[in-house]
């Protein structure tokens, strides 16, 4: 695509932002400079202090990392958790509510130590607690809490180990709360805190039958796979009234799903949970905890729609129609206000984590110059399609679209039959591209484009090779089709001329983004900048922090990506490396699926000297081959300059 120079220097950083719907989806946290470069702050306010992602990257290539890097900024996980109970605060005081608000994290969101440790950290002050919910997150859990004032709450299945762990955790005076999710946990329950001679923390997690409409329905209502039905959750009260435990009763937990987009969706489950818990309490139930789960939404598209790559509400709204919800509820029941817990995983840790990477590598839809003249043997319907491209106009689109198609698809059949040549088709398939290339270009002209055009654009994008893998950064790009919003990094000033797709480094045909965020729609292509010469040009990925790298497997061998963490000062806006982790080199990740690197490389230095005793190679050159080797087991498992 060409474009005059006069077009490209009116293009602003301004557009820039706008195009890409930064300030939409980025919650205040990411824009774009005069200077054209992608800039974050986690502080609030027009005049809060920035830094530019390509000064980042910058600075951590002086300091000896390649791209891909994970880029965590400690600043906004810190801000998010105190928008959160901010908000909460607010809507605690607007309300009249008589009972207090108590955030926890569920570790399977993002399980990395150094994230665990700074969402203690920072929540410490507003007694921000843990969910676990596996043996191993509770251990982490035990390890890393140290607030007795903050809530650990306990969910999944368990065994005695896990149930004993909580118990001593109880001990040690934690509010470590045991969510039965299954009949068979209670007893279970029962029997060891009697052996211990431990009083146990109880919740009971409940199927409502409210369920959220988009890509977590199925997390709730009657066929949700955790929770106890109405008749069992009545089972176990009756079962804890005969132990005379009823009085270890304490909290009742429910959730359904993890990405809720609605506010009606939201404001229907707390309802019906309240309801719940006043019906726990005129049972004889202690209380005191009503835990809501998770479901607090990221606004991946900045539409603020009940899209389900989105939310129809604030975080302040949230809040208030949680709070107002559950105190209208108990008081109309005489019910003492609980403390609410909310399991806000996404939505807190989402925005602090960037991916970065490098772009490699383009593949343009330009097809090959066609030859002035075809050969006089050549098929009638290859010389239909020269035709075509010489009558082309605005006029006759359609019929010459259609011809097209027709006249390709019939020559390849030929060409399997064997009456015509290789050379043949691979002039008539380039004939054909740049039919639609030039139909493309047309199209664009209309006032009203036919339907059968549609996609067509998408088909000649460009393809840009990312150096990075969807499989081990970005799962849910490829496993459930989650939008992340994706840019680039600088250049930001200049108009982007080129639309593309964006490919991994996996020899995968399934390691792609073509889905990219957009206000009114999903977009199909991804406006991005001609590549310069020996110039790199970076892209960033965000959103990433929830899910993302817990998820990610090790697919073509392509390990966890360099992870830089930073803080940016409030008075300068200087960023400090507070962490770097590097990535897994080719040894680690073969270690990972069970290879011994060591017997790696004393086989090969066997084939090595084989090739010298067989005079394949010289002792000099043996050590040159070595040397490779083991460099490459060294290496990153990314492409490096």
């Amino acid at each position: 695509m060409n474009i005059r120079k006069e077009t490209l220097e009116h293009w602003t950083a301004e557009d820039s932002a706008e195009l890409y719907g930064i300030r939409n989806w980025g919650n205040g946290y990411f824009d774009v400079n005069e200077q054209g470069e992608l800039v974050v702050s986690p502080y609030q306010g027009n005049n809060a202090p920035s830094v530019s992602l390509l000064n980042v990257v910058n600075g951590i290539k002086d300091r000896g990392m390649n791209m891909p890097v994970l880029l965590r900024v400690s600043n906004i996980l810190d801000s998010q958790i105190r928008l959160l109970h901010s908000s909460f605060r607010k809507a605690i005081k607007q309300t009249g509510y008589k009972g207090v608000y108590k955030g926890v994290f569920p570790i399977k969101v993002n399980q990395q130590q150094q994230v665990i440790e700074e969402i203690v950290r920072f929540g410490k002050e507003f007694h921000h607690g843990l969910e676990a919910g596996s043996k191993a997150e509770l251990i982490a859990a035990l390890g890393t809490l140290r607030d007795r004032d903050a809530c650990l709450v306990c969910n999944g299945y368990k065994d005695e180990e896990f149930i004993d762990l909580a118990l001593y955790a109880c001990k040690l005076g934690f509010q470590c709360i045991m969510v039965v999710e299954m009949i068979g946990e209670l007893p279970l329950i029962i029997e060891r805190s009697r052996a211990l001679n431990i009083k146990p923390l109880i919740g009971l997690r409940m199927k409502l039958s409210t369920r959220a409409s988009g890509q977590w329905a199925e997390s709730g209502g009657d066929r949700s796979v955790f929770g106890l039905n109405t008749a069992e959750l009545i089972e176990m009260v009756d079962l804890l009234r005969k132990e005379e435990m009823l009085d270890c009763l304490r909290l009742l937990h429910y959730h359904i799903g993890s990405q809720i987009s609605n506010i009606r969706d939201i404001r229907a489950g707390v309802l019906e949970a309240s309801r719940v818990y006043v019906g726990l309490v005129q049972e004889g139930a202690t209380m005191g905890f009503l835990d809501l789960g998770g479901g607090l939404a990221v606004d991946y598209d900045g539409s603020h729609t009940n899209y389900h790559q989105s939310r129809n509400y604030t975080l302040d709204e949230y809040c208030v129609d949680v709070i107002d919800t559950v105190a209208e509820t108990l008081t109309e029941n005489g019910v003492a206000h609980p403390t609410i817990i909310t399991e806000s995983g996404r939505a807190t840790i989402s925005y602090c984590s960037v991916l970065l990477f490098n772009i490699l590598d383009v593949t343009r839809f330009e097809p090959s110059s066609i030859p002035d003249t075809i050969p006089e043997d050549a098929h009638e319907m290859t010389k239909d399609l020269m035709v075509i491209l010489k009558n082309l106009n605005q006029k006759n689109l359609q019929e010459c679209f259609h011809d097209a198609i027709y006249y390709r698809d019939e020559l390849r059949i030929l060409f399997k039959n064997g009456r015509i040549s290789l050379r043949e088709r691979g002039l008539a398939e380039n004939a054909f591209w740049h039919i639609m290339v030039l139909i493309n270009k047309l199209v664009k002209k209309l006032k009203y484009v036919p339907d059968e055009f549609e996609g067509l654009d998408n088909a000649l994008a460009d393809i840009y090779y990312g150096n990075f893998s969807v499989f081990q950064s970005l799962p849910d790009a490829w496993a459930i089709k989650q939008l992340f919003p994706i840019m680039p990094v600088h250049r930001l000033n200049e108009r982007p001329v080129r639309n593309a797709i964006i490919s991994d480094i996996t020899c995968d045909c399934d390691g792609k983004i073509e889905q990219f965020v957009d206000l009114h729609d999903e977009r199909r292509t991804l406006p991005l900048h001609e590549l310069r010469e020996n110039e790199e040009y970076y892209l960033a990925a965000f959103l990433v922090g929830a899910y993302q790298e817990t998820l990610g497997d090790l697919h073509n061998l392509l390990g966890d990506t360099n992870v830089v963490s930073i803080s940016i000062s409030p008075e300068e806006g200087r960023f400090e490396i507070n962490r770097e982790l590097e990535g897994d080199s080719v040894a680690d990740v073969l270690s990972y699926v069970e290879y011994n690197p060591q017997a790696l490389l004393d086989s090969f230095k066997q084939n090595a000297e084989r090739a010298v005793r067989e005079k394949m190679i010289t002792a000099a050159e043996r050590k040159g081959i070595m040397t490779a080797f083991e460099d490459g087991l060294r290496g990153y498992t990314y492409f490096e300059r």
